[in-house]
Protein backbone atom coordinates (compact mmCIF):
# COMPACT_ATOMS: atom_id res chain seq x y z
CA UNK A 1 0.00 0.00 0.00
CA UNK A 2 3.08 2.08 0.82
CA UNK A 3 4.66 1.27 -2.34
CA UNK A 4 4.40 4.15 -5.08
CA UNK A 5 2.81 3.86 -8.40
CA UNK A 6 2.50 4.95 -11.87
CA UNK A 7 -0.70 4.61 -13.63
CA UNK A 8 -1.54 4.86 -16.77
CA UNK A 9 -4.64 5.73 -19.13
CA UNK A 10 -5.83 8.28 -22.16
CA UNK A 11 -5.88 11.97 -21.43
CA UNK A 12 -9.02 11.71 -22.68
CA UNK A 13 -12.03 9.22 -22.57
CA UNK A 14 -14.95 9.22 -24.49
CA UNK A 15 -17.37 6.64 -22.95
CA UNK A 16 -21.10 5.28 -23.90
CA UNK A 17 -23.92 5.33 -26.73
CA UNK A 18 -23.18 8.25 -29.29
CA UNK A 19 -19.79 9.05 -27.39
CA UNK A 20 -18.17 8.95 -31.19
CA UNK A 21 -19.97 12.26 -32.30
CA UNK A 22 -17.98 14.17 -29.54
CA UNK A 23 -14.29 12.77 -31.60
CA UNK A 24 -14.12 16.10 -34.05
CA UNK A 25 -14.30 18.69 -31.33
CA UNK A 26 -11.59 16.66 -28.95
CA UNK A 27 -9.15 16.88 -32.21
CA UNK A 28 -9.84 20.49 -32.85
CA UNK A 29 -8.85 21.28 -29.81
CA UNK A 30 -5.51 20.07 -30.14
CA UNK A 31 -4.77 21.87 -33.16
CA UNK A 32 -4.07 18.28 -35.34
CA UNK A 33 -4.72 18.52 -38.98
CA UNK A 34 -4.70 15.08 -40.83
CA UNK A 35 -5.29 11.61 -39.92
CA UNK A 36 -4.29 8.26 -40.85
CA UNK A 37 -7.43 6.62 -40.47
CA UNK A 38 -5.93 2.91 -39.44
CA UNK A 39 -8.36 -0.04 -40.11
CA UNK A 40 -9.34 -3.36 -41.43
CA UNK A 41 -11.18 -3.78 -45.43
CA UNK A 42 -14.09 -5.40 -43.11
CA UNK A 43 -14.86 -2.60 -40.84
CA UNK A 44 -14.47 0.11 -43.85
CA UNK A 45 -16.77 -1.90 -46.23
CA UNK A 46 -19.47 -2.63 -43.82
CA UNK A 47 -20.02 0.79 -42.91
CA UNK A 48 -18.48 1.16 -39.30
CA UNK A 49 -15.78 3.00 -40.61
CA UNK A 50 -18.44 5.39 -42.55
CA UNK A 51 -19.64 6.47 -39.26
CA UNK A 52 -16.59 7.82 -38.00
CA UNK A 53 -15.76 9.32 -41.73
CA UNK A 54 -19.35 11.34 -41.43
CA UNK A 55 -18.14 13.00 -37.89
CA UNK A 56 -14.88 13.76 -39.50
CA UNK A 57 -16.26 15.32 -42.37
CA UNK A 58 -18.78 17.20 -40.54
CA UNK A 59 -16.09 18.54 -38.43
CA UNK A 60 -13.92 19.39 -41.17
CA UNK A 61 -11.01 16.91 -39.73
CA UNK A 62 -8.67 15.86 -43.01
CA UNK A 63 -7.78 12.18 -43.26
CA UNK A 64 -7.00 9.42 -45.04
CA UNK A 65 -7.66 5.76 -44.94
CA UNK A 66 -5.11 2.39 -44.63
CA UNK A 67 -7.65 -0.40 -44.25
CA UNK A 68 -4.19 -3.74 -44.82
CA UNK A 69 -4.63 -3.95 -41.47
CA UNK A 70 -4.57 -8.19 -40.66
CA UNK A 71 -6.67 -9.76 -37.81
CA UNK A 72 -3.28 -10.71 -36.02
CA UNK A 73 -1.21 -8.06 -37.79
CA UNK A 74 2.30 -7.81 -38.91
CA UNK A 75 5.53 -6.34 -39.60
CA UNK A 76 4.67 -5.34 -43.14
CA UNK A 77 1.32 -3.79 -41.99
CA UNK A 78 3.14 -1.56 -39.56
CA UNK A 79 5.31 -0.56 -42.40
CA UNK A 80 3.08 -0.37 -44.88
CA UNK A 81 1.14 2.24 -42.74
CA UNK A 82 4.18 4.34 -41.66
CA UNK A 83 4.63 4.72 -45.44
CA UNK A 84 1.18 6.14 -45.99
CA UNK A 85 1.24 8.37 -42.84
CA UNK A 86 4.68 9.75 -44.53
CA UNK A 87 3.51 10.01 -48.32
CA UNK A 88 0.56 11.90 -47.16
CA UNK A 89 2.02 13.79 -44.53
CA UNK A 90 -0.01 13.21 -41.82
CA UNK A 91 0.47 14.47 -38.11
CA UNK A 92 -1.78 12.12 -36.27
CA UNK A 93 -3.77 8.19 -36.25
CA UNK A 94 -7.20 7.72 -35.99
CA UNK A 95 -7.15 3.89 -34.78
CA UNK A 96 -10.62 1.80 -35.40
CA UNK A 97 -11.67 -1.37 -34.75
CA UNK A 98 -10.29 -3.85 -32.07
CA UNK A 99 -7.11 -5.19 -31.07
CA UNK A 100 -4.95 -5.65 -34.57
CA UNK A 101 -6.01 -1.93 -35.76
CA UNK A 102 -5.35 -0.03 -32.68
CA UNK A 103 -2.10 -2.29 -32.48
CA UNK A 104 -0.74 -1.21 -35.70
CA UNK A 105 -1.95 2.21 -35.07
CA UNK A 106 0.59 2.19 -32.14
CA UNK A 107 3.45 0.55 -33.57
CA UNK A 108 3.12 3.16 -36.35
CA UNK A 109 2.54 6.32 -34.41
CA UNK A 110 5.87 4.88 -32.78
CA UNK A 111 8.15 4.64 -35.42
CA UNK A 112 6.75 8.00 -36.79
CA UNK A 113 8.46 9.72 -33.71
CA UNK A 114 11.40 7.10 -33.13
CA UNK A 115 12.32 5.88 -36.68
CA UNK A 116 13.96 2.04 -37.40
CA UNK A 117 11.93 -1.10 -37.61
CA UNK A 118 9.11 -2.03 -35.42
CA UNK A 119 11.07 -5.12 -33.71
CA UNK A 120 13.47 -3.14 -32.33
CA UNK A 121 10.98 -2.21 -29.58
CA UNK A 122 10.22 -5.82 -28.87
CA UNK A 123 10.13 -5.89 -25.04
CA UNK A 124 9.27 -2.82 -22.13
CA UNK A 125 10.12 0.87 -22.92
CA UNK A 126 11.97 0.48 -25.69
CA UNK A 127 11.48 3.62 -27.17
CA UNK A 128 12.44 6.98 -26.81
CA UNK A 129 10.32 9.40 -28.10
CA UNK A 130 6.11 9.78 -27.39
CA UNK A 131 3.62 8.55 -30.56
CA UNK A 132 2.24 10.92 -32.64
CA UNK A 133 -1.55 11.83 -30.91
CA UNK A 134 -3.25 8.66 -31.13
CA UNK A 135 -7.01 8.58 -31.40
CA UNK A 136 -7.96 5.48 -30.57
CA UNK A 137 -11.66 4.10 -31.53
CA UNK A 138 -12.57 0.73 -30.14
CA UNK A 139 -15.39 -1.21 -32.37
CA UNK A 140 -15.16 -4.58 -30.16
CA UNK A 141 -15.63 -5.08 -26.16
CA UNK A 142 -12.30 -7.19 -26.14
CA UNK A 143 -8.61 -6.20 -25.76
CA UNK A 144 -9.02 -2.75 -24.53
CA UNK A 145 -6.34 -1.62 -26.87
CA UNK A 146 -7.85 2.18 -27.29
CA UNK A 147 -6.52 2.39 -23.22
CA UNK A 148 -4.00 0.26 -22.88
CA UNK A 149 0.52 0.95 -23.20
CA UNK A 150 0.89 -1.93 -24.70
CA UNK A 151 0.71 -3.71 -28.70
CA UNK A 152 1.35 -6.93 -30.20
CA UNK A 153 2.87 -7.13 -33.20
CA UNK A 154 3.28 -10.49 -35.36
CA UNK A 155 6.68 -10.92 -36.65
CA UNK A 156 5.94 -13.34 -40.15
CA UNK A 157 9.59 -14.11 -40.54
CA UNK A 158 9.79 -16.06 -36.88
CA UNK A 159 6.04 -16.78 -36.32
CA UNK A 160 6.20 -14.78 -33.04
CA UNK A 161 3.96 -12.25 -31.61
CA UNK A 162 6.17 -9.56 -30.08
CA UNK A 163 4.72 -7.44 -27.10
CA UNK A 164 5.99 -4.18 -26.67
CA UNK A 165 5.16 -2.39 -23.36
CA UNK A 166 5.96 0.84 -23.69
CA UNK A 167 3.85 4.24 -22.12
CA UNK A 168 4.82 6.46 -25.00
CA UNK A 169 2.64 4.21 -27.50
CA UNK A 170 -0.85 5.18 -25.28
CA UNK A 171 -3.50 6.81 -27.15
CA UNK A 172 -4.32 10.76 -26.41
CA UNK A 173 -8.14 10.09 -27.03
CA UNK A 174 -9.61 6.88 -26.30
CA UNK A 175 -13.64 6.55 -28.02
CA UNK A 176 -15.96 3.34 -26.21
CA UNK A 177 -18.94 3.68 -27.97
CA UNK A 178 -21.30 0.81 -28.02
CA UNK A 179 -23.31 1.86 -30.78
CA UNK A 180 -19.84 0.57 -33.31
CA UNK A 181 -20.52 -2.63 -31.85
CA UNK A 182 -24.09 -3.20 -32.59
CA UNK A 183 -24.83 -6.41 -34.78
CA UNK A 184 -21.29 -7.64 -34.49
CA UNK A 185 -21.29 -11.73 -35.65
CA UNK A 186 -22.20 -14.19 -31.97
CA UNK A 187 -18.40 -15.45 -33.04
CA UNK A 188 -16.45 -11.99 -32.50
CA UNK A 189 -18.75 -10.94 -29.68
CA UNK A 190 -17.89 -14.42 -27.50
CA UNK A 191 -14.32 -14.39 -28.64
CA UNK A 192 -13.83 -10.85 -27.72
CA UNK A 193 -15.70 -10.99 -24.62
CA UNK A 194 -13.94 -13.79 -23.55
CA UNK A 195 -10.65 -12.00 -24.32
CA UNK A 196 -11.49 -8.68 -21.80
CA UNK A 197 -12.66 -11.50 -18.93
CA UNK A 198 -9.39 -13.06 -19.28
CA UNK A 199 -7.77 -9.48 -18.81
CA UNK A 200 -9.94 -8.98 -15.77
CA UNK A 201 -9.12 -11.97 -14.09
CA UNK A 202 -4.88 -12.13 -15.01
CA UNK A 203 -5.17 -8.19 -14.00
CA UNK A 204 -6.96 -8.80 -10.59
CA UNK A 205 -4.50 -11.81 -9.57
CA UNK A 206 -1.26 -10.42 -11.51
CA UNK A 207 1.56 -9.99 -9.30
CA UNK A 208 2.13 -6.03 -10.21
CA UNK A 209 -2.24 -6.09 -8.72
CA UNK A 210 -2.82 -3.08 -6.25
CA UNK A 211 -5.64 -1.16 -4.65
CA UNK A 212 -6.94 0.57 -7.98
CA UNK A 213 -6.71 -2.37 -10.47
CA UNK A 214 -8.09 -4.50 -8.12
CA UNK A 215 -11.24 -2.72 -7.44
CA UNK A 216 -11.91 -1.72 -11.30
CA UNK A 217 -11.02 -5.65 -12.07
CA UNK A 218 -13.36 -6.82 -9.93
CA UNK A 219 -16.18 -4.31 -11.46
CA UNK A 220 -15.32 -5.65 -14.98
CA UNK A 221 -15.76 -9.37 -14.36
CA UNK A 222 -19.16 -8.38 -12.44
CA UNK A 223 -20.17 -6.53 -15.60
CA UNK A 224 -19.18 -9.26 -18.62
CA UNK A 225 -20.63 -11.90 -15.81
CA UNK A 226 -23.53 -10.21 -16.09
CA UNK A 227 -23.67 -8.97 -20.07
CA UNK A 228 -21.38 -11.16 -22.18
CA UNK A 229 -24.36 -14.23 -22.88
CA UNK A 230 -26.76 -11.52 -23.11
CA UNK A 231 -24.75 -9.97 -26.10
CA UNK A 232 -23.70 -12.89 -28.02
CA UNK A 233 -27.51 -14.00 -28.15
CA UNK A 234 -28.51 -10.77 -29.43
CA UNK A 235 -26.01 -8.36 -31.20
CA UNK A 236 -28.65 -5.66 -30.85
CA UNK A 237 -29.12 -5.33 -27.50
CA UNK A 238 -27.66 -1.80 -26.84
CA UNK A 239 -28.02 -2.12 -22.99
CA UNK A 240 -25.69 -5.44 -22.90
CA UNK A 241 -23.21 -4.06 -25.78
CA UNK A 242 -23.01 -0.74 -22.93
CA UNK A 243 -22.32 -2.81 -20.35
CA UNK A 244 -19.70 -5.10 -22.06
CA UNK A 245 -18.24 -2.10 -23.38
CA UNK A 246 -17.62 -0.58 -19.81
CA UNK A 247 -16.59 -4.16 -18.33
CA UNK A 248 -13.89 -4.27 -21.76
CA UNK A 249 -13.21 -0.58 -21.26
CA UNK A 250 -12.01 -0.70 -17.26
CA UNK A 251 -10.32 -4.57 -17.57
CA UNK A 252 -7.95 -2.57 -19.84
CA UNK A 253 -7.28 0.26 -17.32
CA UNK A 254 -6.69 -2.95 -14.80
CA UNK A 255 -4.19 -4.82 -16.68
CA UNK A 256 -2.38 -1.96 -18.50
CA UNK A 257 -1.25 -0.96 -15.31
CA UNK A 258 -0.98 -3.60 -13.37
CA UNK A 259 0.03 -6.97 -15.89
CA UNK A 260 -1.34 -10.00 -17.27
CA UNK A 261 0.03 -13.66 -17.39
CA UNK A 262 0.35 -16.99 -18.74
CA UNK A 263 -2.61 -17.17 -20.39
CA UNK A 264 -1.33 -14.34 -22.34
CA UNK A 265 2.13 -15.87 -22.88
CA UNK A 266 0.78 -19.07 -24.31
CA UNK A 267 -2.16 -17.49 -26.02
CA UNK A 268 0.44 -14.97 -27.98
CA UNK A 269 2.34 -18.12 -29.45
CA UNK A 270 -1.32 -19.90 -30.79
CA UNK A 271 -1.75 -16.77 -32.35
CA UNK A 272 1.64 -16.13 -33.75
CA UNK A 273 2.21 -19.99 -35.08
CA UNK A 274 -1.29 -20.58 -36.41
CA UNK A 275 -2.76 -17.27 -36.64
CA UNK A 276 -5.60 -18.11 -34.47
CA UNK A 277 -7.54 -15.07 -33.06
CA UNK A 278 -6.26 -14.17 -29.85
CA UNK A 279 -9.57 -13.71 -27.70
CA UNK A 280 -10.55 -17.36 -28.64
CA UNK A 281 -6.69 -18.61 -27.75
CA UNK A 282 -7.37 -16.71 -24.27
CA UNK A 283 -10.81 -18.39 -23.69
CA UNK A 284 -9.61 -22.16 -24.51
CA UNK A 285 -6.44 -21.63 -22.10
CA UNK A 286 -8.00 -19.60 -19.41
CA UNK A 287 -9.61 -22.06 -16.98
CA UNK A 288 -6.65 -24.29 -17.10
CA UNK A 289 -4.00 -21.47 -16.19
CA UNK A 290 -6.86 -20.86 -13.49
CA UNK A 291 -6.57 -23.74 -12.04
CA UNK A 292 -2.45 -23.66 -12.14
CA UNK A 293 -2.27 -20.46 -10.69
CA UNK A 294 -4.98 -21.19 -7.86
CA UNK A 295 -3.16 -22.40 -4.80
CA UNK A 296 -0.85 -19.09 -4.96
CA UNK A 297 -3.84 -16.78 -4.40
CA UNK A 298 -6.57 -18.61 -3.46
CA UNK A 299 -8.77 -15.90 -1.94
CA UNK A 300 -8.31 -13.55 -5.35
CA UNK A 301 -9.71 -16.85 -7.14
CA UNK A 302 -12.97 -16.83 -4.88
CA UNK A 303 -13.37 -13.17 -5.12
CA UNK A 304 -13.38 -13.75 -8.80
CA UNK A 305 -16.08 -16.47 -8.31
CA UNK A 306 -18.22 -14.41 -6.33
CA UNK A 307 -17.80 -11.30 -8.88
CA UNK A 308 -18.76 -13.51 -11.32
CA UNK A 309 -22.03 -14.03 -9.72
CA UNK A 310 -21.24 -17.03 -8.10
CA UNK A 311 -22.98 -17.98 -4.72
CA UNK A 312 -19.99 -19.46 -2.90
CA UNK A 313 -21.76 -19.91 0.81
CA UNK A 314 -21.56 -23.83 0.45
CA UNK A 315 -17.93 -23.53 -0.11
CA UNK A 316 -16.06 -25.27 2.49
CA UNK A 317 -13.35 -24.14 2.06
CA UNK A 318 -11.34 -20.95 0.13
CA UNK A 319 -10.34 -23.31 -2.69
CA UNK A 320 -13.68 -24.60 -3.10
CA UNK A 321 -14.49 -21.76 -3.49
CA UNK A 322 -12.00 -20.56 -6.41
CA UNK A 323 -12.61 -23.31 -8.02
CA UNK A 324 -16.03 -22.70 -8.20
CA UNK A 325 -14.45 -19.50 -10.38
CA UNK A 326 -13.01 -22.17 -12.48
CA UNK A 327 -16.32 -24.05 -13.27
CA UNK A 328 -17.91 -20.90 -14.01
CA UNK A 329 -15.42 -19.39 -16.43
CA UNK A 330 -15.42 -23.19 -18.33
CA UNK A 331 -19.68 -22.74 -18.31
CA UNK A 332 -19.35 -19.11 -19.84
CA UNK A 333 -17.11 -20.40 -22.87
CA UNK A 334 -19.24 -23.39 -23.53
CA UNK A 335 -22.35 -21.21 -23.21
CA UNK A 336 -20.81 -18.70 -25.69
CA UNK A 337 -19.88 -21.13 -27.83
CA UNK A 338 -15.79 -21.67 -27.72
CA UNK A 339 -14.21 -24.32 -29.04
CA UNK A 340 -12.00 -26.97 -27.34
CA UNK A 341 -8.07 -26.33 -28.06
CA UNK A 342 -7.99 -29.62 -29.62
CA UNK A 343 -10.50 -28.17 -32.21
CA UNK A 344 -7.59 -25.40 -33.19
CA UNK A 345 -4.93 -25.69 -35.17
CA UNK A 346 -2.31 -26.36 -32.44
CA UNK A 347 -0.38 -29.21 -33.14
CA UNK A 348 1.17 -31.41 -30.52
CA UNK A 349 4.49 -31.80 -31.77
CA UNK A 350 4.86 -27.79 -31.56
CA UNK A 351 4.25 -27.59 -28.19
CA UNK A 352 7.73 -27.92 -26.51
CA UNK A 353 8.71 -24.59 -28.82
CA UNK A 354 5.08 -22.72 -28.14
CA UNK A 355 6.31 -23.30 -24.47
CA UNK A 356 9.98 -22.10 -25.38
CA UNK A 357 8.16 -19.13 -26.58
CA UNK A 358 5.89 -18.38 -24.06
CA UNK A 359 8.81 -18.46 -21.02
CA UNK A 360 10.42 -15.53 -22.54
CA UNK A 361 6.84 -13.39 -23.77
CA UNK A 362 6.48 -10.33 -21.39
CA UNK A 363 3.62 -11.15 -19.94
CA UNK A 364 4.91 -14.26 -18.23
CA UNK A 365 6.68 -12.43 -15.43
CA UNK A 366 3.07 -11.16 -13.86
CA UNK A 367 2.22 -14.58 -13.12
CA UNK A 368 1.29 -14.86 -9.95
CA UNK A 369 3.01 -18.04 -10.06
CA UNK A 370 6.61 -19.04 -10.76
CA UNK A 371 6.60 -21.12 -14.16
CA UNK A 372 8.45 -23.38 -16.09
CA UNK A 373 8.74 -24.63 -19.43
CA UNK A 374 7.36 -28.06 -18.06
CA UNK A 375 4.60 -26.34 -16.40
CA UNK A 376 3.31 -24.47 -19.77
CA UNK A 377 3.58 -27.81 -22.04
CA UNK A 378 1.61 -29.77 -19.33
CA UNK A 379 -1.19 -27.29 -19.36
CA UNK A 380 -0.84 -26.65 -23.28
CA UNK A 381 -1.29 -30.91 -22.87
CA UNK A 382 -4.38 -30.61 -20.23
CA UNK A 383 -5.75 -27.72 -22.33
CA UNK A 384 -6.03 -29.90 -25.64
CA UNK A 385 -6.87 -32.99 -23.77
CA UNK A 386 -9.97 -30.94 -21.89
CA UNK A 387 -8.04 -32.36 -18.78
CA UNK A 388 -8.42 -30.36 -15.45
CA UNK A 389 -4.64 -29.41 -14.06
CA UNK A 390 -4.37 -30.47 -10.17
CA UNK A 391 -4.50 -27.63 -7.67
CA UNK A 392 -0.97 -27.44 -6.46
CA UNK A 393 0.22 -28.55 -9.33
CA UNK A 394 4.07 -27.88 -10.40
Amino acid sequence: MLTPRKVYWPAINLVGPGSVKFVGEEVKKLNLKKALLVTDKVLNQNGVVKQITDVLDQDGILYTIFDEVKPNPTTKNVHDGLAVFQKEACDFIISVGGGSPQDTGSAIGILVTNGGNIADYEGIGKSKNKSVPIVAISTTAGTAAEVTINYVITDESRKIKMIMVDPNCLATIAVNDPELMLKKPKGLTAATGLDALTHAIEGYTANGAFELSDAIAYKSIELIARYIEKAVENGSDLEARSGMGWGSFIAGLCYSNAGLGIVHSMAHQLGGEYDLPHGVANAMLLPYVMEFNMDACPQKFADVARALGVDTSSAATVEEAAQMAVDEVRRISKAVGIPPLRESAFRVEDVEKLAENALKDACTGANPKAVTKEDIIAIYMKAYNDAPVPVGAN
